[in-house]
C-alpha cells in the first residue's frame, strides 16, 4: 500500500478527483511495487489515501502522471534505512527533497521553472512493516487538469 503525498498534494487530489471523465481503455493494472521510471498512469477514478495498484498506459495515451524517480528513504541523521516506520511527516519531508532533486534530471528543467509539477506516493505504515517498503514513487503531473499525451522525459516543460 502507498500513501499519496506531495508539495501539491491538495491540488493534485483536487485535480485528480474529477478523473472519472477520462477514458479508461488500454490500461494495465500494475502493483505500486512494480512501478518503473518512465511508466505513465491515468489518475485513479476515486481518490483514497492508500493505493495498491495504478492504471498504467502507454505514454502516447492521454494520462495525468509519469513516474520519474524511485527514492529509498534514509534517516537524515544516520543515512541508514530505519526498521521502524519514521512517520508521515518525515517521509513527506524526504519525498519533497528527493523528488525535487530528481526532477531536473528527468524532465530537463528544475521543477520551479517547469510547466508541470510533481507529486508522490509514500510507503504506508503497513507496507513499511509487512513488505519492508522504503521506496517513495515520484510522479510528474499537471496542475491544470490537462492530460499529457507523450512522455515528459527530457522535454524541458
Amino acid at each position: 500500500m502507498r500513501v499519496w503525498g506531495g508539495v501539491l498534494a491538495v491540488g493534485a487530489i483536487l485535480v485528480l478527483s474529477g478523473c472519472s471523465l477520462f477514458d479508461r481503455d488500454d490500461t494495465d493494472q500494475v502493483s505500486v511495487f512494480d512501478v518503473e521510471v518512465g511508466d505513465c498512469f491515468t489518475a485513479p477514478e476515486e481518490i483514497t489515501t492508500t493505493f495498491t495498484t495504478l492504471d498504467r498506459v502507454e505514454c502516447e495515451t492521454p494520462h495525468e502522471q509519469e513516474a520519474y524517480a524511485l527514492a529509498t528513504y534514509t534517516d537524515p541523521g544516520t543515512d541508514t534505512t530505519p526498521k521502524t516506520f519514521p512517520g508521515e511527516a518525515a517521509l513527506k519531508s524526504f519525498a519533497d527533497g528527493a523528488c525535487a532533486q530528481e526532477y531536473a534530471d528527468y524532465v530537463g528543467v528544475d521543477y520551479r521553472d517547469s510547466e508541470l509539477f510533481f507529486t508522490y506516493l509514500l510507503p504506508s505504515p503497513r507496507s513499511w512493516e509487512q513488505d519492508e517498503d522504503r521506496t517513495t514513487l515520484c510522479f510528474v503531473t499537471t496542475t491544470d487538469g490537462v492530460q499529457l499525451t507523450q512522455s515528459v522525459h527530457g522535454t524541458k516543460w
